[in-house]
């Protein structure tokens, strides 16, 4: 008996995740879904704020925590938005921002995942060949970003 009540919660534990995944699909757009709760790529070179010079702030577009400032966007030339460090950064203290960083081995080499610390979408990766003073390169998927014009910090 002390069995059951668990297999209940599994299925409804399952349910659950379902009913969430149910909810993104009609929030996103097929490909912002592919992108934050699949763990997708944009095309390279085909985003729409991969060229953006706007001030402003640019946010999850699942849930609107604010993650990147255009203060620090700049043009690494790989075909996606890079910035070189995430909104709320203090020096390389990240514990004020609203995004995480993750080991990713999907490819067959170790690369570092960028989620959003509020709903864990996929935003892109973090690499070590940015400008200084960080050395960070966050390659951001566009489709995960909602811009917001305005001030820049």
């Amino acid at each position: 008996m002390a069995g059951a009540p668990a297999r209940n919660t599994g299925s409804l534990t399952k349910q659950a995740e379902a009913t969430v995944a149910t909810d993104w699909k009609k929030k996103l757009t097929p490909e912002q879904f592919y992108v934050t709760r699949g763990k997708g790529t944009e095309p390279p070179f085909s985003g729409l704020y991969l060229n953006n010079t706007e001030s402003g702030i640019y946010y999850c577009v699942c849930c609107n925590a604010p993650l990147f400032s255009s203060e620090k966007k700049y043009n690494s030339g790989t075909g996606w938005p890079s910035f070189s460090e995430a909104y709320g950064t203090c020096g390389r203290d990240e514990s004020n921002t609203n995004i995480m960083r993750r080991p990713d081995n999907s490819l067959g080499s170790t690369r570092t995942e960028v989620v959003c610390k509020q709903c864990d979408a996929h935003l892109g990766h973090v690499f070590d060949d940015g400008p200084t003073p960080s050395g960070q390169r966050f390659c951001i998927n566009s489709v995960s970003l909602k811009f917001k014009p305005g001030s820049g910090q």
